[in-house]
């Protein structure tokens, strides 16, 4: 009975686990009690992400310009696409093929057929718009005007370097080019299965927000196809007739002239005067009745296009303001060049697209 009364002794815990189970737990210095702290170093923690991820975005802009443009370059090939399949009842693979196919020849007919002749006519194209600028200058300083030539004359060099920038990526001649290679590979990979993209970017979202996202990637691709429909037929529309018009009546260049004037016809707003001013300077070279011509067949062709040609095939696409846009152009022009502005018009399509169904999905909430 006397061993029985003795106390137990208290046993040693076997590992150094156990004893640490055993002693009391304290909350840890960065350990953040107040509840209301908690929540204010989240938004703060929220607000620091967003700035290294714009900081990241600046960085990597051109990176992420290109991607954007191989998505739009992907937006034209589905476009195609589609519309082939209202003809055509065959796989969507094979219609992505045919597309990629008479786009390839296309560009091959256009290098081997019109590329001498156009290449011809580009090597002569600066000296004919520098002559004529300088006779513009010598005209307007005989009628009081004071020009400076050295300015006027520095702003042509400029626009002649950006054009022919533009017919090069065009007319194949610096075929290798990193840029519009890796635009035209991304794009192949968006058209032929655009849905494991969109997949795998849905995934990124809360499962809540997935349906929204759905319609609106919906409505974004819808849009983007028929502006850049809209934009694809303009452009042949007024490169081809420019380039007849012109041959017809003889003015030299003509071409040329068609096909700057195909090009520019993407750059809504800016493009359109552009060409129309080489067209004019051109024009007049041969006399003033070619350059009255010219200026016809400018006001005629931009008149058709933009009239009829592009609110009845796009159908207003996204109800975009011509001084957004413009200044959208001028922005990314100055940042990225020639690929920012060509870019400039689907990215504020884009994000015009993206603020409304925000600002719906807001005014559900709040109803």
């Amino acid at each position: 009975m006397a061993e029985a009364a003795k106390p137990r002794r208290a046993r040693k815990p076997a590992t150094a686990q156990a004893a640490a189970a055993d002693v009391p737990q304290t909350a840890s210095p960065a350990d953040i009690a107040d509840p209301f702290v908690r929540q204010e170093a989240k938004r703060a923690l929220v607000w620091i992400g967003l700035i290294v991820l714009v900081g990241l975005a600046i960085y990597q802009a051109q990176a992420l310009l290109v991607i954007f443009g191989g998505v739009v370059f992907g937006a034209m090939i589905d476009g195609g696409s589609r519309l082939l399949g209202r003809v055509v009842p065959i796989g969507r693979g094979w219609r992505v093929t045919i597309v990629l196919l008479l786009t390839a020849l296309f560009l091959v007919w256009l290098m081997l057929f019109a590329g001498s002749q156009i290449a011809q006519q580009a090597a002569e194209f600066p000296a004919l718009v520098m002559t004529q600028a300088d006779r513009v200058v010598g005209w307007l300083s005989t009628h009081g005007f004071k020009v400076d030539g050295s300015s006027l004359q520095g702003l042509a060099e400029r626009a002649l370097g950006g054009i022919g920038q533009l017919t090069s990526a065009l007319g194949g001649v610096l075929g290798g080019v990193t840029t519009g290679f890796l635009i035209v590979v991304l794009g192949i990979y968006f058209a032929v299965e655009p849905d494991l993209y969109r997949r795998g970017f849905a995934w990124l979202i809360p499962a809540r927000e997935r349906s929204q996202f759905e319609d609106m990637f919906s409505t974004m691709g819808q849009t983007l196809r028929r502006l850049l429909f809209g934009r694809l037929i303009g452009m042949a529309v007024e490169g081809v007739a420019t380039w007849i018009l012109l041959a017809v009546y003889g003015v030299p260049m003509s071409a040329l002239l068609g096909l700057l004037t195909g090009l520019l016809a993407f750059l809504p707003n800016i493009g359109a005067p552009i060409s129309g001013l080489l067209m004019v300077l051109v024009g007049f070279s041969g006399g003033t009745e070619m350059g009255l011509f010219c200026i016809a067949v400018y006001l005629v062709v931009q008149t058709v296009d933009g009239y009829l040609i592009v609110p009845m095939v796009a159908k207003k696409t996204a109800d975009l303001a011509p001084a957004l846009v413009m200044g959208a152009q001028l922005i990314m022009g100055a940042l990225f060049g020639i690929l920012g502005l060509a870019l400039a018009d689907p990215l504020v399509a884009m994000i015009k697209i993206m603020l409304e169904h925000r600002s719906a999905r807001n005014e559900e909430a709040t109803a």
